[in-house]
């Protein structure tokens, strides 16, 4: 039966050596002072602390980069691979999609050729596809920030961004609705999310069927100099079904960026 799824003081000058030309060197032990003030005066020397609404200021860029990539076409590609007990790819689904526009500035999926499905277990469900489209490209805007709790978890540097870490998990889950519980990676200086870590929530289990989502991270890229959308999500998680455990690779990957101008053409590739 398939299972059902988702998706770092000086000495006195000489002589031959007159005062106004003296070089003055200090002391080895004054030279090891002089140096560890230095260290300590460095920027980044202590931790910074985070501004009290860094959940507010986050959403508010997530509403204006939710804005922006509307305003974009682009390619997504969808693979996901069932695995062998040995980690060998026993069956996989691919499928490919330009997210375009019409002349009347219409937002539209486009299937590229036939989605293939070799799958031998997993079957792709309604919930997995809305997690590719909401979840996995995770857009937490002002108007989802009311049903999510956050939690500062310090700060890291990802991809040479200095970055805020904050924990995200939904307040109340209601029925037929998707979530992300997980970790976002946030930029100190403009917070743009660069980097998100979790799971699409809740599973599904009933008395006939289950239908359970693996964890992922989507990692995002600066599109345009100053807005950061997702390039590519993957994850490799093993699924624990009443029928026996099923390992899966997901790889999503976002491509062929192109803002939409009126004057905009798009020929399938």
């Amino acid at each position: 039966m398939p299972f059902h799824r988702a998706y770092n003081t000086p000495a006195a000058p000489s002589a031959a050596h007159p005062a106004a030309s003296t070089a003055w060197k200090p002391r080895g032990d004054l030279v090891i002072g002089l140096i560890l003030a230095s260290v300590l005066a460095a920027p980044g020397a202590f931790p910074q602390e985070p501004p009290d609404n860094l959940a507010k200021l986050v959403a508010r860029r997530e509403t204006e980069t939710e804005t922006e990539r509307n305003e974009y076409m682009y390619r997504q590609t969808v693979t996901l691979e069932e695995l062998n007990d040995h980690g060998a790819v026993r069956g996989q689904y691919r499928e490919v999609r330009d997210i375009i526009f019409s002349p009347k500035h219409e937002r539209s999926e486009q299937e590229i050729g036939r989605a293939e499905n070799g799958l031998k277990n997993l079957v792709l469900t309604d919930e997995d596809f809305r997690d590719i489209r909401e979840i996995q490209p995770l857009v937490l805007t002002e108007d989802r920030l009311w049903n999510y709790e956050t939690r500062f978890r310090g700060e890291e540097t990802v991809d040479d961004v200095d970055c805020w870490v904050l924990q995200v998990r939904p307040r109340q889950m209601f029925s037929g609705l998707r979530y992300f519980d997980g970790t976002l990676w946030v930029d100190k200086r403009e917070y743009n999310i660069v980097r998100m870590e979790g799971q699409a929530v809740p599973q599904i289990r009933t008395t006939k069927s289950e239908n359970l989502f693996p964890r992922f991270t989507t990692i995002r890229k600066p599109i345009d100099g100053k807005h950061w959308f997702p390039a590519y999500t993957y994850g490799e998680d093993t699924l624990y079904f009443k029928t026996g455990p099923q390992r899966e690779r997901l790889r999503i990957a976002y491509s062929n960026y192109k803002r939409f101008t009126a004057e905009s053409t798009f020929t399938p590739k």
